[in-house]
């Protein structure tokens, strides 16, 4: 295959691809370096951003940090990588994994094949040629066999609608979309927000800020992170071991590069019990006490509450002030994303943050100078942070137009809930591949990215050595696969709890399964029973008019190698 790209050009003109990938995080990095290297396509990355790195070039706001350890949050595919990178802390800030991608960018060279501040508007499908039609914000026409889609599940960003917002005329910040010159020290602060991304703003600015109002609608239920500097002795085991432990990695459910536990609740005492739950708190980890400790936490309502009452008696004892402990408290399901911190709770313990519990007193309107709340109390401030997540999952493919057969858009295809065929593809838009689509698994990302971006690589292979010009998931496997992925999650917590792992936190959202909930390695031998009965569940096209195919030679066995 020629493995030459036309050259980049601002105009009109068609620039004619083999495959076009969207996004540059860890995804479509991966996905550039496997289809350019090991099939030898003509490939290009667009990405709206300045740099690459995805959710992690944005995503730049105080406190930001991955809660994956860090020996598990990145490639496993480059292993003399995986030796030479240097692991100095547990857990990743921003600027640490920035880095670690910006390298992986160089060191592959795969910047060539990158167009920057260069975002998707329309993708549409050419039913006819059997290609998609891809237009950009900069006047961009590429047209390309393949569109694989690498959004990331937390990129579009949900910014509440309040009254009178537009009048404040202190400053406005979205964590999704810091801003360097940002300025907090000695001001007063509102975050809006207390999920992952909120709990490490505010414990992040409270020391710096004059005062910091947290607006919190629902307390939260989280544990220490431990995060800190690493020894020699710990570097060296995991550099020596890292052949293993990405072998238990991609063979586990939740893919973090603990041991599971598989014990219950019920198989201790009281005491031992406790015990577990004490080691799991003071070594840190939020999914470590989760999934580390006990295998039906997120399963069993009477196992979910040892965890409860754990983690309510250890604010109790944190927070001083009984009534703020008393708003903190949560007493719904531990069945959220797990949250984890560096001094969460102890924040409330500093003379300079208020909590604002906006379930009792809700925010009844933005004023010039504060966020004014139902007791009438209007709470001055200089900046207000939302800190209210993101449109997961399906945001970023409901913000641009990507059309398929017939004309469908996407977004009236997803009318009813987003939807997949094993989350890579979906019925009615042909030779579009996602990368962490709706319905894939919730667990590590970067490994998931991995064993899903090797799959449609091998799909993408399997289409080309055949000659078809079109691949395409069936209606009926897609229906199946999301019945299949509601059965899963029906028989997890998860399913009873309101978060945005089910789209509760965007108002008017419809409630609906979006994640396959049954971990990494079943998920991985669902594509592998699909790759070994011919692909089940996808269409091959052979359309008579379409473009002549770029191959000039199959692809062999051990061009894969």
């Amino acid at each position: 295959m020629n493995n030459k790209l036309p050259a980049h050009n601002n105009s009109n003109d068609t620039i004619t691809l083999d495959a076009l990938i969207v996004g540059a995080g860890f995804g479509g990095l991966y996905a550039l370096k496997n289809l350019r290297d090991k099939l030898g396509l003509t490939v290009r990355v667009i990405d709206k951003a300045g740099g690459v790195g995805g959710t992690w070039f944005w995503n730049k706001y105080p406190g930001a940090l991955s809660d994956t350890e860090s020996f598990s949050y990145c490639y496993s595919w480059d292993p003399e990588l995986l030796q030479e990178w240097e692991i100095t802390t547990r857990y990743l800030t921003q600027p640490q994994i920035l880095k670690y991608l910006n390298h992986v960018a160089d060191r592959h060279d795969l910047r060539r094949n990158i167009d920057l501040e260069t975002a998707l508007t329309q993708a549409r499908y050419d039913e006819a040629a059997a290609v998609w039609d891809v237009y950009t914000d900069n006047g961009n026409h590429f047209r390309a066999r393949y569109l694989i889609t690498a959004l990331g599940i937390l990129s579009a960003s949900n910014s509440p609608s309040i009254p009178g917002i537009e009048k404040f005329k202190g400053i406005v910040y979205h964590t999704s979309d810091w801003p360097d010159n940002a300025t907090l020290a000695g001001k007063k602060v509102g975050v809006i927000g207390t999920g992952s991304t909120g709990v490490q703003v505010i414990t992040s600015i409270a020391p710096i800020v004059r005062h910091l109002s947290v607006f919190q609608r629902s307390p939260q239920y989280s544990v220490p992170i431990g995060n800190g500097p690493v020894d020699v002795t710990y570097v060296k085991n995991i550099k020596e071991n890292y052949s293993e432990i990405w072998k238990g990695i991609k063979n586990s459910t939740f893919a973090f590069g603990f041991k599971e536990s598989k014990k219950s609740v019920f198989d201790v005492d009281d005491v031992t019990r406790q015990q577990i739950f004490e080691d799991a708190w003071n070594y840190g980890g939020g999914f470590r006490f989760v999934f580390e400790t006990f295998t039906d936490i997120a399963t069993n309502e009477i196992a979910n509450q040892y965890a409860q009452d754990f983690i309510r008696k250890k604010i109790a004892k944190i927070v001083k002030d009984p009534d703020v402990a008393r708003k903190l408290t949560p007493h719904d399901l531990y069945a959220k994303r797990p949250l984890c911190d560096s001094g969460y709770y102890q924040t409330f313990n500093r003379d300079n943050v208020s909590l604002v519990d906006i379930k009792s007193t809700p925010i009844v309107q933005v004023t010039e100078t504060g966020v004014k709340t139902s007791d009438g109390v209007e709470h001055e401030l200089d900046v207000l942070i939302f800190a209210t997540g993101f449109d997961a999952v399906d945001g970023n493919y409901k913000c641009v137009d990507i059309i398929g057969r017939g004309g469908e858009h996407i977004r009236d295809h997803w009318e009813s809930g987003p939807s997949s065929y094993v989350s890579v593809a979906t019925s009615g838009f042909p030779n579009l591949f996602m990368v962490l689509g709706p319905n894939g698994p919730f667990t590590n990302i970067p490994p998931t990215i991995e064993v899903i971006v090797d799959w449609i690589t091998e799909l993408v292979k399997h289409s080309e050595n055949e000659g078809y010009t079109s691949v395409e998931a069936n209606l009926d496997a897609e229906s199946n696969w999301t019945i299949r992925c509601q059965e899963i999650a029906e028989q997890t917590l998860y399913s009873k709890a309101d978060s945005w792992l089910f789209g509760a936190n965007i108002p008017g959202k419809k409630k609906t399964v979006y994640f396959y909930l049954k971990g990494l390695a079943s998920f991985s031998e669902e594509l592998r029973f699909i790759q070994e009965n011919s692909y089940q569940g996808f269409s091959f096209g052979t359309e008579a008019n379409a473009t002549k195919r770029t191959a000039t030679t199959q692809i062999k066995q051990g061009d894969m190698a």
